[in-house]
């Protein structure tokens, strides 16, 4: 199997990939990994006995619709395709296009007559038709493509009707701690300690939290805010924005910037509420999971994939998206009702464990990687080839698990 990934880092998607290559490595597949450059993703892939390599890719960002960039897009774009039918020559059984920012595998790897996988992470509701087209064309090829969300196949049937009545809805797994702690009981004795974990960027809205947390310090209320995360490249000015605003507001004291870290749990251990307050459309929500996993009373914006990924879990408040005044009056009810809202989260934590166990997801991509290879292989059948190992061991009934059922 040969995985394509437009990086590495260790956020939303790039934990799921792991994951979709941890189920494959189990059934018996071999598995290379491409990225574009380098991070911590690569570390975590070589643990799990992957074979990684670092190769040109053309990722689509928003960076390229500026015409200064245009001159390196090209350039970027020829090196690209050289690298990746360098890699499909070598006639994988699969190639497994992880995310819509990576317009050329679907096509080279058609080109050379392989089969391919694209699992779908985004959800730009917001983008006009046009625009959804152009992102979603490349993958009309594809002889599969999953979403993680109802709200993310809704955007890919803006695009291509006829694409979203083949894209088949696979709930991201996510892994909980290994021990969960509840939260405190009483929050007498020290601050309410707030938690946002993501992306530093406009659209994620941490801002909203840190003016949350300045309207309830000026209402009296003792609070502290820790960030967890860190911007994308080229969105250095917003987290510098971020630490302008907290001194502006005469906040250094209550609002910590933490920075990436590989591992959350020891910081949502230490939180009180945790807050997601995204401003725009979310696909799914995997720290809103976390945060219900690590038994954490939660605020989520009340859109999109947030909505789909905490539906049905006891004790979540959810407010208005871009209000930091309905962040501020969530925290005030959740304090109010401390008792109620530790109790539910406990209740959440359990209902989380079991609709997103990991388990459940790597089996329902390895049985649609299945679907595929065994095309691939029954046509070496044909033609007295003995099929790949890997193909072989997937031979498995078709069918998909929803984490609810």
């Amino acid at each position: 199997m040969l995985v394509a990934h437009p990086g590495a880092e260790l956020y939303g998607s790039d934990r799921v990939m792991l994951d979709s290559v941890i189920g494959m490595l189990d059934a018996g597949a071999t598995v290379d990994v491409t990225v574009p450059d380098v991070g911590p993703l690569i570390e975590a892939l070589r643990r799990t006995g992957a074979r990684i390599s670092v190769e040109p890719s053309l990722v689509l960002r928003r960076s390229l619709l500026r015409p200064r960039n245009w001159a390196s897009t090209i350039a970027t774009s020829f090196r690209a395709v050289r690298a990746t039918l360098r890699l499909v020559h070598e006639r994988p059984d699969l190639v497994y296009v992880n995310t819509i920012t990576l317009p050329l595998w679907p096509v080279l790897a058609k080109l050379r007559g392989i089969p391919v996988l694209t699992h779908i992470h985004e959800a730009e509701g917001s983008a006009s038709r046009l625009m959804l087209r152009g992102l979603y064309a490349p993958h009309l090829l594809a002889d599969a493509t999953v979403a993680n969300s109802e709200f993310s196949r809704s955007v890919v049937n803006r695009a291509f009707p006829s694409l979203a009545r083949r894209t088949i809805i696979v709930y991201n797994g996510v892994a909980g701690p290994s021990a969960t702690t509840r939260a405190r009981a009483s929050l007498e004795g020290g601050p309410v300690r707030l938690v946002y974990v993501g992306r530093l960027s406009p659209r994620k809205g941490p801002d909203l939290v840190i003016a949350a947390v300045e309207e309830l310090v000026h209402q009296g209320v003792d609070v502290e805010f820790d960030v967890l995360g860190e911007a994308f490249t080229g969105y250095e000015w917003f987290a510098a924005d971020l630490r302008a605003a907290v001194a502006r507001a005469g906040l250094d004291s209550k609002v910590r910037f933490l920075g990436f870290r590989d591992e959350v749990w020891s910081t949502l251990h230490d939180a009180d509420i945790v807050v997601i307050p995204s401003r725009l459309d979310e696909p799914f929500g995997n720290t809103a999971v976390e945060a219900a996993l690590a038994s954490r009373p939660l605020i989520v914006s009340a859109s999109s994939g947030l909505l789909e990924a905490t539906q049905g879990l006891p004790g979540v408040q959810r407010v208005a998206p871009g209000d930091a005044s309905a962040i501020a009056d969530a925290v005030r009810a959740v304090v109010a009702d401390w008792t109620t809202q530790r109790e539910q989260a406990a209740e959440a934590a359990q209902l989380a464990a079991r609709r997103f166990d990991p388990e459940r997801y790597r089996e329902s991509i390895v049985d649609i990687v299945a679907s595929l290879t065994q095309v691939r292989s029954s046509r070496a059948i044909h033609q007295e080839v003995t099929p790949t190992r890997g193909a072989q061991r997937f031979f498995r009934r078709f069918h998909v698990v929803h984490p609810e059922r």
